[in-house]
């Protein structure tokens, strides 16, 4: 009550903020009316003048108070610009279309883009004109060199964006740029050199990851920072597209998978489970027709739990004493004290399907199917209890043990990954519906985005839930992918130094916008008020009903030539939608989404009179409807709803798609028990007895503002379970985040340097006393350990007598081979071409950093799948996963070193200068002995094996020199064994001299 009375006499948080900016909107305009006396030169001089005041201030700080200080001349200026090509009417083509310039900028347009230059999201309607919006913080954030970017849902967007509002930021003297899909690397780094760039987050995201993780040298790269961004749809992009982390993969180097050989087995599981569930069905069927509810209730829980979708069930599901049954069974199974009961109930079923979680978990009876003579088919083997057991047995030799384990641990991965094979084919089999969540095209399976109904080419699930997929549908089966460069939506967004947003849906996410990306949302109010009329919502008790009701009103609105705009939440719905309509005979258009700039063009014209429109919720984004001649007599668009989203802000987005700019248009939605969102979160058992209480018959709906808010509880409950899924991932990413900027800083550091030389001595002054304390910093120290070591990673030659460590301190000795080996590769690069020996130590360093980084990024997947089972150790997995996943990148920045020095004499700019450097050792042969064919003048010497390391000679005189060994080669042509020696004695080769070969 106290907050209620505050806001009426102070407003809300929002309204006080907007208060704050009027008097900036007043100044703007004020300085709009000076400028109209300026020529053009001299409005473009004005940007002239602040870039090179800007350019000149170094900290960004300094830059953004003094932004802030020009904000109002700056927005003016703009405003300017666009007046002036309107009263020009000013002519050009956006993505081969003709346009004229016809627009300026509302006050409430100024007051969103003062909430976009200060960091916030924008929150406004639909055809409130935020493509207009963004020009004025892009222009002013530019001015300072930095670049600022613009970030849209698709290629088209972005690049009718950039043409469209290119002609205004070229008539103030700025460069723009449009990332797209297909463009080359050169291209990219002329378009991210523009003053404001247009382009999609995944390429934004995409080039971040070519940038750091794979380009080897500056000119590669294509980025040149992070500044500040504009997320368009940023509701869509920073939440709906941030649960999925953008991958850059290439095949794994092996591919085990076993799909193809459990694929016959599976299909018979599931065809016996379809049977079983039907018999089981027609059984409950049977109990409810004698009375007896309880049972009934029992049994057809049991098909839930083993095929949710089942159509019996279904139809069940619509009588509401049957669905009052089954819901009380439901309930009662769950209580502590019949868990026993509801663990025997699912080992009746051969598996059991979670929707919720999108699961499928084998029963033992299930097991049995699949491996009959085998019971511990699904049984992981205890490798540590089996190599314990191994290492206690005194009867096996130290290879013997080596072998065991080896063994069983190649048994262990089998298991491993028979039982993940097995498990991703039922997903694909009971959870994963063609046309719903992919569709398959030219012998491919495409995934389609599940917000946006969108297909989206060359993305695949992980883990081999693909390929079980492919197998599934019988389509080629691709090789698994191997990641090399990983990073989430949320952490790429978060480079950026300033981050705005805008859309027409963002206050519902508010809290979640705040807790990940620090961003408060702003609503705008509308320039004209909304003259849209919402309906209440109708429910009814099926689909069919549901769907019969949508078809009346559709030709209810089409009899009268008001347009219709239908929106469903999946491909399937769209497509039944479709049939409908077209037995009907009424003529509509179905957005495919199959090209981004053909479904621009259906949904501009989706207002005009007599147009019928379906298209998943959110297609056609970023396009305005305008309405056809003589619509707005009889009512504008309608907005039909075929389905709750589970998301509310969706709803809105949709709802928003009509009555923009104060035109008048109305909306309502259409809900039925069976909807997925009412099967999974809805109050099921309360809508139930509501349909009893009112004893409706077929074909009635209910509909109450109460009932709303029903629908409007389940989507909050989803979306409460999406953030806290979406957090999760974040808090997981953070821990690899931190680590990526490490191995990426190191990695940029390397491509920067101009002597990469003090780099490759950095690590050796660190890796090697780290590796002298392993030998020598023990109890009982491993000089031949070192010596071999020192020997197989240098040319030294070193021998105990020559090294002496025993007489000097660990680090003495670190400083002493220090010393030897940078004089060895001092003596090394004297002989590399001398332009090629900067590049040389860069790849070096590079090459050892990408491979381990990709051998990390595989560990640190496998490590996050399996950490989730020590939570019935009552262990957090995440700080599990933190503690362990900081002891791994230790080994990894580790053996980063130990790799640049393993290579350090093993690369070279050509074989030339590596031969060259060669002449200048001493050579010795690592077998003195080594088989020559004999002359008879020359007999075959005895053999006298030489103490030597291995790959190293020894060399007894020089104790500086570096040696090392040269392949053995035959100082005459080779002699087949059964050929006559050479020594003359007449004999076969292998009966004389060859026996000592």
């Amino acid at each position: 009550m106290v907050n209620w009375i505050l806001k009426k006499i102070f407003g809300s948080k929002n309204q006080r903020e907007l208060r704050r900016l009027a008097p900036n909107v007043r100044r703007i305009n004020e300085f709009d009316e000076q400028f109209k006396s300026l020529s053009d030169d001299a409005l473009r001089a004005k940007t002239v003048a602040w870039k090179e005041e800007l350019i000149k201030i170094s900290e960004p700080e300094e830059q953004w108070r003094r932004l802030e200080e020009i904000l109002p001349e700056a927005f003016a200026v703009v405003k300017n610009a666009a007046r002036r090509l309107k009263e020009r009417n000013h002519t050009f083509t956006v993505c081969d279309q003709p346009m004229t310039w016809d627009m300026v900028h509302f006050d409430v347009q100024l007051v969103g883009g003062m909430v976009l230059h200060r960091g916030r999201i924008a929150e406004m309607a639909t055809g409130e004109g935020k493509t207009l919006v963004a020009t004025l913080p892009l222009y002013l954030n530019a001015l300072t060199g930095r670049g600022s970017h613009l970030v849209t849902v698709n290629d088209y967007l972005a690049r009718r964006d950039a043409e469209w509002m290119g002609q205004l930021y070229s008539f103030l003297g700025l460069t723009v740029g449009c990332i797209q899909h297909d463009q080359e690397p050169d291209v990219r780094r002329q378009q991210y050199a523009c003053d404001i760039t247009y382009g999609t987050n995944s390429e934004f995201g995409f080039d971040y990851l070519r940038d750091n993780g794979m380009a080897t040298t500056r000119e590669q790269q294509v980025q040149r920072g992070y500044h500040y961004a504009i997320v368009d749809e940023v509701d869509s992009i920073l939440i709906d597209e941030a649960r999925t982390p953008l991958i850059i993969s290439g095949p794994a180097t092996i591919s085990t998978h076993q799909y193809d050989k459990w694929k016959p087995l599976i299909e018979q599981l599931v065809r016996k489970q379809t049977m079983l569930c039907n018999r089981v069905a027609s059984e409950a069927a049977e109990a409810f027709e004698k009375g007896d509810a309880e049972l009934g209730g029992r049994l057809m829980f049991k098909v839930k739990l083993g095929q949710p979708r089942n159509k019996q069930l279904l139809r069940m599901m619509e009588d509401p004493d049957k669905r009052r049954a089954i819901d009380k069974a439901e309930l009662s199974f769950y209580t502590d004290t019949r868990k026993e009961e509801l663990f025997q109930l699912k080992e009746e079923l051969f598996f059991t399907i979670d929707e919720k979680s999108n699961e499928a978990d084998l029963s033992e009876q299930g097991r049995t199917f699949l491996n009959p003579e085998d019971p511990n088919a699904f049984v992981l083997p205890d490798l540590i209890s089996e190599f314990t057991e191994i290492d206690l047995d005194a009867n096996l030799s130290d290879e013997e043990k080596d072998k065991r384990k080896s063994e069983r641990q190649e048994h262990c991965d089998s298991q491993a990954e028979r039982i993940h094979n097995i498990s991703n084919l039922l997903r694909a089999y009971c959870v994963f519906d063609k046309d719903v969540q992919y569709v398959v095209e030219d012998n491919k399976v495409v995934i389609v985005d599940e917000f946006t109904g969108r297909k989206m080419p060359g993305r695949r699930w992980s883990d081999g839930l693909h390929q079980a997929v492919e197998a599934k549908e019988g389509v080629q089966i691709d090789r698994e992918t191997q990641t090399l460069a990983t990073i989430t939506i949320q952490n790429y967004f978060r480079l950026y130094q300033k981050l705005a947003g805008m859309t027409g849906t963002a206050e519902t996410e508010a809290a979640e916008f705040h807790d990940i990306y620090k961003l408060d949302v702003n609503v705008i109010p509308t320039n004209r008020p909304v003259a849209r009329q919402d309906s209440n919502d109708r429910i009814y008790k099926t689909r069919r009903e549901k769907y019969n009701a949508v078809i009346n009103e559709i030709r209810e609105h089409h009899t009268k030539r008001q347009p219709v705009l239908v929106g469903t939440v999946s491909v399937e719905a769209s497509e039944l939608l479709s049939r409908m309509l077209k037995r009907e005979k009424i003529p509509h258009n179905v957005l495919n989404a199959k090209f981004h700039m053909q479904e621009a063009e259906i949904v501009a014209r989706a207002g005009q009179p007599g147009t019928v429109t379906i298209s998943t919720n959110m297609a056609g984004r970023g396009t305005d409807i305008k309405l056809g001649p003589g619509v707005t007599e009889i009512g504008g668009l309608f907005v039909l709803g075929t389905e709750r989203h589970e998301a509310r802000r969706i709803d809105r987005q949709l709802r928003g798609r009509c009555a923009r700019q104060g035109d008048p248009g109305a909306s309502r939605f259409y809900v039925s028990f069976e909807d997925d969102l009412m099967r999974n979160f809805g109050a099921a058992d309360r809508m139930t007895k509501i349909m009893e209480r009112f004893g409706l018959e077929e074909g009635q709906e209910l509909e109450h503002r109460w009932l709303n808010k029903s629908v409007e509880t389940a989507q909050k409950r989803v979306e409460q379970r999406n953030y806290l899924i979406r957090k999760r991932t974040l808090d997981f990413d953070d821990v690899m985040n931190m680590q990526r900027e490490v191995v990426y800083t190191y990695r940029n550091e390397v491509i920067d340097s101009e002597e990469p030389r003090t780099l490759i001595y950095e690590v050796i002054d660190e890796a090697v006393p780290a590796k002298l304390k392993e030998y020598l910093d023990v109890d009982e120290p491993n000089y031949g350990g070192l010596i071999h070591w020192v020997n197989t990673t240098f040319p030294l030659g070193l021998t105990k007598e020559k090294g002496q460590f025993e007489t000097r301190s660990v680090d003495e000795n670190a400083q002493f081979l220090i010393g030897k080996i940078k004089d060895a590769y001092e003596r090394k690069s004297s002989h590399e071409e001398p332009s090629a020996v900067k590049s040389l130590e860069r790849y070096i360093i590079l090459n050892a950093i990408d491979r381990l980084w990709q051998e990390h990024l595989y560990a640190m997947d496998a490590l996050r799948e399996g950490v989730y089972l020590r939570g019935y150790a009552q262990k957090d997995p995440l700080i599990e996963y933190k503690t362990e996943a900081y002891d791994m990148f230790v080994d990894l920045m580790a053996n980063i070193k130990n790799e640049v020095l393993h290579n350090l004499f093993r690369s070279t700019s050509n074989l030339q200068a590596f031969e060259n450097f060669l002449a200048t050792l001493p050579q010795f042969l690592l077998r003195q002995d080594a088989p020559t064919a004999p002359t008879a003048n020359a007999p075959a010497r005895a053999r006298q094996p030489q103490p030597a390391m291995a790959g190293v000679a020894m060399d007894g005189d020089g104790a500086d020199e570096m040696s090392i060994d040269l392949p053995v080669r035959r100082s005459l042509p080779k002699v087949g064994r059964n050929e006559p020696c050479p020594c003359g004695s007449g004999k076969k080769y292998k009966n004389c001299c060859g026996r000592t070969a």
